[in-house]
């Protein structure tokens, strides 16, 4: 067995990470220690390797121990993202897979700081194959991503692996213009025909549109610009303390 120790909490995503750039087998199972996910198929998952499979990935069919909320954001959050993707992202599929050495070499190659391995591996290609199974409740312990991380994992599987925000901001400038343009012919020709202007309610809610559109859209743009910032410094992903290895007799 080898533990590895990080420097630092770096985040659930790159102490994966940086335990999948310690593997040395042929084949590597990614699980979590909770047991909701069942060791026990392990045998049918390298059955299905053996076929000729380079990754297995579990589906789950059902959540056991978990809050209505948290299951239904979760599934609402895995269609919206099949659809903003222009890869095929499995629905209702977490980390639990079996993978090759093949593409856990394509996997390791990957040096982005923002990481959603999931999509990830699925970007990879290959022959990936579902292995269905009803996930159990937490055996122990309490659950480590609370509302707040759960909604920066889902931004970060969003702004990495599509472009459609960016492409929602250009519509929502587009449609902020029209709408600009067409209220300045009506302002002109509210003046021309000698017409009352309207008073300062009509203004403060047309700046206040315009206003939360741009900021909004600079929201969006400053999301893709903060990760450009963040990758072109070109650190280290993480940073191992130890590594330790049990003796073998």
């Amino acid at each position: 067995m080898v533990a590895v120790k990080l420097s630092r909490n770096h985040g659930h995503q790159l102490a994966l990470t940086a335990g999948l750039t310690q593997c040395r087998g042929e084949r590597v199972l990614v699980i979590d220690a909770d047991l909701q996910d069942p060791p026990e198929l392990l045998g049918a998952m390298l059955a299905m390797l053996d076929a000729g499979a380079d990754v297995v990935y579990g589906q789950r069919r059902s959540r056991a121990g978990e809050t209505r909320f948290k299951t239904a954001t979760a599934a609402a959050f895995y269609r919206l993202l099949r659809r903003l993707v222009e890869i095929d992202i499995p629905l209702d599929a977490g980390d639990f897979r079996l993978m090759s050495r093949r593409a856990l070499d394509v996997l390791n190659a990957m040096p982005e700081h923002h990481r959603f391995i999931r999509g990830m591996v699925s970007w990879i290609g290959l022959r990936q194959v579902p292995i269905l199974y009803d996930r159990d409740a937490r055996y122990a312990g309490e659950t480590k991503y609370p509302l707040r991380k759960m909604i920066r994992f889902a931004l970060d599987a969003i702004t990495g692996f599509s472009v459609a925000p960016l492409r929602l901001a250009s519509v929502l400038g587009g449609v902020a213009a029209a709408l600009s343009l067409l209220l300045m012919i009506y302002t002109l020709g509210s003046w021309l025909l000698g017409h009352t202007t309207p008073g300062w309610t009509s203004l403060s809610s047309i700046v206040l549109l315009i206003g939360s559109v741009q900021l909004m859209v600079l929201g969006i743009i400053g999301e893709y610009l903060g990760r450009l910032y963040i990758e072109a410094k070109r650190r280290p992903l993480f940073v191992i303390e130890t590594v330790v290895a049990s003796q073998r007799s």
